[in-house]
């Protein structure tokens, strides 16, 4: 038997290592289109969405802002809700998942153009159901504003979509299953039965009494923990060893991590309705659930934060390991909170007040848009085959959204905890609690200006990076590690 001297060796390693780069660089190509398509859509619902939010934040403390029927409090918030939850996030969440789980996979996108039918659907629908709103034909229902035709429409583009991170699991060319692959499975398993339940209880045939607030806050809570969170942790647990070019710190912890998370993200939701009527049982079993995700957040934390650790300096010079790191580190403090607002004791003085409002925007924008930026800024490039245009931009938009998050999150969790003291010692009344939000309102308004600042330097940026420019697209594999 005969063996390969050494310069043959590295020539076969070095063939083996271009042929892999030419498979990635084909798999991209096949992605391009849907994944572009989703990402430019989500951009520009960020846009309009962070845009309606600074005008609700701004009619807070100036009612009389932009004083039209179309643009009052109400439809105003349904608008936002529905622009940066379903708009951005769902389009940013797509794409990432798509382009993670056929990277990982090994394997190219067959039919695209199925997956950019259903971003055309998806999208079309939103708009209708934005328009609906607007005119005042809401639902009144938490998460589920738009008109109940929509949702069929919603479901089977969703279906169109995501029905491919499932084909590109199950044709995967690699032996081993990813932690990253473990989480986008999950979530585009659960987001169907949490929208079709929610659509047939509170739209369709809706349920009587109590039975419809455990649906809605079932749903509410369901989107987020179990769609949104495990891609956006998908995300991180994809992007922050790709960059830094080492493992994950414990990655035999990472499966205890995503059997907790699903076990108890599943049982959780019903901790918002503590004292309502409802069986306690059910309510205790929620607060029990959402108190038993710390540990699947303390096993994340473990991951990413082991993982980082001796490269912070290099996380704030990096543009992609900058959103990362700020976006794990807000998964650690959000879950925390989440945990500790979800006992009965801090559920009397925290709810109905801003600081739930605060806990929301930690978890949105704080850990879910920072980690789906940290891939679509990795991303891009290699679809589109060119570097970004600016690196100035890209930290000008970190360090617009970071600041504006921290300030956001701190201005409305301090006044939410005053707000319940006010409350509870029933001292003042319902005006002069209102009066004395007003400094605190500003200071939201100024913390979601920076955001919204931020989200157009986003959004410029990415169309920038995508038109065309009329020199010669390189389609080398540079682009495909």
């Amino acid at each position: 038997m005969s063996f390969p001297s050494a310069p043959q060796a590295e020539g076969h390693a070095a063939s083996l290592a271009e042929n892999n780069l030419a498979r990635v660089a084909q798999i991209d190509r096949s992605l391009r289109s849907p994944v572009v398509l989703l990402t430019v859509l989500a951009a520009l619902w960020l846009v309009l969405g962070s845009a309606l939010a600074l005008i609700a934040s701004i009619k807070l403390h100036l009612p009389e802002f932009l004083n039209t029927e179309t643009l009052t409090y109400g439809r105003v918030r349904a608008l936002q809700q529905v622009a940066l939850g379903y708009g951005w996030s769902f389009n940013a969440a797509l794409a990432v998942a798509l382009w993670m789980m056929h990277r990982l996979g090994r394997v190219e996108l067959r039919q695209g153009w199925v997956a950019v039918l259903g971003a055309l659907g998806w999208n079309a629908a939103l708009a209708y159901g934005l328009f609906a709103i607007a005119l005042g034909q809401q639902t009144g229902v938490d998460w589920l504003e738009m008109p109940r035709e929509v949702g069929p429409v919603l479901g089977v583009s969703f279906l169109l979509v995501g029905l491919w991170s499932v084909v590109a699991f199950s044709r995967r060319q690699t032996s081993h299953v990813y932690a990253s692959q473990w989480y986008i499975l999950a979530a585009m398993f659960c987001l169907p039965v949490l929208f079709l339940g929610a659509q047939v209880m509170l739209l369709w045939f809706p349920a009587r009494g109590a039975v419809q607030a455990i649906a809605s806050g079932w749903y509410t809570h369901g989107v987020v923990a179990l769609f949104l969170a495990p891609i956006a942790i998908a995300a991180l647990y994809y992007v922050v060893p790709k960059v830094l070019a080492r493992p994950l710190r414990a990655y035999y912890l990472a499966v205890v991590g995503f059997w907790t998370f699903v076990l108890f993200g599943g049982w959780a939701g019903v901790q918002s309705l503590v004292g309502g009527p409802i069986p306690v049982w059910l309510q205790s079993t929620s607060v029990v659930a959402a108190v038993m995700t710390i540990i699947p957040i303390f096993i994340t934390a473990i991951n990413l934060h082991g993982t980082l650790a001796g490269g912070w300096s290099r996380v704030w010079r990096d543009p992609v390991l900058s959103f990362a790191g700020f976006g794990a580190l807000c998964l650690t403090l959000s879950g925390l909170v989440g945990a500790f607002m979800s006992t009965r004791s801090v559920s009397v003085a925290t709810r109905f007040t801003d600081f739930t409002v605060g806990h929301a925007q930690h978890v949105a924008h704080g850990f879910i848009a920072m980690a789906l930026f940290a891939v679509l800024y990795y991303a891009l490039p290699r679809l589109a085959r060119r570097e970004w245009p600016s690196a100035a931009l890209i930290r000008t938009h970190f360090w617009l959204c970071a600041p504006g998050t921290v300030g956001v999150v701190a201005t409305l969790s301090v006044h939410g905890w005053i707000q319940g003291a006010q409350w509870n010692a029933a001292v003042l009344t319902p005006a002069q609690i209102a009066a004395a939000s007003q400094p605190w309102n500003v200071a939201v308004t100024a913390g979601s200006l920076l955001m919204t600042l931020g989200h157009l330097v986003f959004c410029g940026h990415v169309l920038w990076l995508l038109a065309p420019r009329g020199e010669r697209r390189d389609d080398s594999t540079q682009h495909a590690r």
